[in-house]
Order: structure tokens, then C-alpha cells, then sequence
């Protein structure tokens, strides 16, 4: 297993980090049956229920435009649905269907397979040991 070259400098740690990170979300993004931007959403609207569309573009840090465009395939495909906002009617809400969450809990069950699976045989229980740990960590970075 390669080591950094440095193992305590912020800045080369940051950049070996960043690089890492990258190849593992291509590799994540080549089990996807869909496109990602499309999962996200999904996988956002299961965690944190039905939103509005400038909400979710909020959270994702796209434009309106573009959410309402994924929005809008996602309702073609039967996995969301738009409805009024019974705190203002002005607005729409937009939900999975329980098609959506049977298709996203496929999808999950299958990226994460593979990903289990690397996990389970390609590291030793030390290794398992230290990127359960590593989790914690990168959660802490991505909520900093």
C-alpha cells in the first residue's frame, strides 16, 4: 500500500486526499445505472423528505435550472412526484414514489456491494479498522 510522503502536511495530505477522493467517486459513479445527479437527489429527498426544488438546488449547490431540469426527468421516470406546499400553496413539493425508493435502494444495494465487497477482501482487519475510522474523520472534513 503506497504511504504519503508526508504524513502530517496539511497542504500534501490535502492534495493526496483530494486525489484519492476523486478516483473513488469515478469508480462509485461507474456503478450507477443512472446519472449521478439524478441519485443524489434522490438519495437527498429519502434522508431528508420532500423539498422544493430551489431547496434542493440549494443544498446540492446547482442552479434552479438544472434542478428543475433533473427534477422534471426524475417525475418522467416515476420516481418523484410535485406537489402543493400545504404551508404555501404557491410552491411545490417534490417526493420520492415508492418506485423511487425501490429503485434507489437497488441502486444502493448494488454500489454498495461492490464497495463492501473491496472492502472485505481486498483490506486486512487492521486496515478495515483504520478506515472505519477514517469514515469519522472525512465526515467531520465534509461538514466543516
Amino acid at each position: 500500500m503506497p504511504r504519503m510522503a508526508t504524513k502530517t502536511n496539511p497542504a500534501l495530505m490535502a492534495s493526496e486526499l483530494r486525489v484519492v477522493l476523486g478516483r473513488l467517486t469515478r469508480r462509485l459513479r461507474a456503478e450507477h445505472r443512472f446519472p449521478l445527479s439524478h441519485g443524489v437527489v434522490l438519495g437527498r429527498l429519502d434522508r431528508e423528505g420532500a423539498q422544493s426544488v430551489s431547496d434542493l438546488a440549494h443544498a446540492e449547490r446547482m442552479r434552479p435550472q438544472s434542478m428543475a431540469q433533473t427534477v422534471t426527468e426524475l417525475e418522467g421516470d416515476g420516481l418523484v412526484r410535485r406537489h402543493p406546499d400545504p404551508g404555501d400553496r404557491r410552491r411545490a413539493l417534490v417526493e420520492l414514489t415508492e418506485e423511487g425508493r425501490r429503485v434507489l435502494e437497488a441502486e444502493r444495494r448494488r454500489r454498495e456491494g461492490w464497495l463492501a465487497d473491496a472492502i472485505a477482501h481486498d483490506l486486512s482487519p487492521e486496515e478495515r479498522a483504520v478506515l472505519r475510522d477514517a469514515v469519522e474523520l472525512l465526515r467531520r472534513l465534509s461538514e466543516s
